[in-house]
């Protein structure tokens, strides 16, 4: 039977566990979105198209599915990763708008997402995605923070020239704070979570590109190939080894 506390959500339960996969799919993000439009010479705007196409029958399926399915979740947070990448990289440098010019706007579109969705259903607790409606928020949410994320450590490692590293020394000092936040004061933790996830994305990208750029540009020059495959099998090993249940919200 259940209780007011058992109603369960299509999305995972926020744990350590989530973090770790989440960075790991967002660097995931960044070389196979460049594997695809970069390696493969399909340019941007192919690329894009290709994992829009996949990350919208991915939607599709995660809304249709009755609960919460770990394998299709985080399919599904890849797709919205890689298509962030490339549609980042296209605004960003196809469009000529710039890293700086691409994070305002997209930061704009991800604050009036989340802005429709509180207005519509009264809440942005990823714990209350379990109808359609949140769920479709909530993914549109998802992708446009993960196209900010990209213009954003794209910004901060190239035109800011902190370098890969020093940017990602900025965001993961800017997480920590985050964590701290969470713990010393009341800050709304649907707020705090979605601060968080938007800054896991663009350390991401920078670990990214870090692992794939010539040396000659501060990277390692690892196969783009080699790297996303092998955070695809550490994604596929860690989701059975780490604890996925659905998060619980009040009934």
């Amino acid at each position: 039977m259940q209780t007011h506390a058992d109603v369960t959500a299509k999305v995972p339960a926020i744990t350590l566990g989530f973090w770790i996969i989440k960075v790991l799919a967002t660097t995931l993000g960044e070389t196979g979105g460049d594997s695809v439009s970069m390696s493969m010479n399909l340019g941007y705007l192919v690329g894009t198209a290709i994992f829009m196409a996949v990350f919208i029958a991915a939607v599709i399926l995660q809304i249709k599915a009755r609960g919460f399915h770990p394998l299709l979740y985080w399919a599904t947070i890849i797709a919205s990763t890689t298509v962030g990448t490339t549609l980042a990289d296209y605004a960003t440098r196809s469009l000529g708008i710039g890293y700086a010019g691409g994070s305002v706007l997209l930061l704009a579109l991800l604050l009036a997402s989340l802005i429709a969705w509180y207005r519509t259903t009264g809440s942005i607790d990823v714990a209350t995605v379990a109808t359609p409606r949140t769920e479709f928020f909530y993914w549109i949410t998802i992708m446009f923070s993960q196209t900010l994320g990209t213009a954003l450590g794209d910004w901060t490692a190239d035109t800011a020239g902190l370098g890969y590293l020093g940017a990602a020394a900025i965001f993961s000092a800017l997480l920590l704070a985050v964590i701290a936040l969470h713990y010393t004061t009341s800050i709304s933790r649907s707020v705090l979570f979605w601060a968080a996830f938007v800054l896991t994305r663009p350390l991401g990208a920078v670990v990214g590109d870090f692992l794939d750029k010539p040396v000659a540009n501060g990277g390692l020059e690892l196969s783009r190939y080699a790297a996303s495959g092998a955070l695809l099998v550490a994604i596929a090993l860690l989701i059975f080894l780490l604890p996925q249940r659905a998060a619980t919200r009040p009934h």
